[in-house]
């Protein structure tokens, strides 16, 4: 049987630690001038898939 192979396109979205994967936060390219400080402070803090689509991204990167 041949060996999974990954999804290149979310291996570069996503980064996996122990037991969460980390992933980008939208809405932090561009047009930044009208978004406050506050806003953009937190979007900068680090992100998590959610619980509910962790199943289909392990699937993508091909963790058990």
């Amino acid at each position: 049987m041949p060996k999974m192979k990954t999804n290149r396109g979310a291996a570069k979205r996503f980064k996996c630690k122990k037991n969460l994967i980390k992933r980008n936060c939208a809405f932090r390219n561009h047009i930044l001038t009208k978004k406050s400080p506050k806003r953009k402070a937190r979007l900068k803090s680090p992100h998590f898939v959610h619980s509910a689509n962790m199943d289909s991204v392990n699937s993508l990167l091909c963790r058990a």
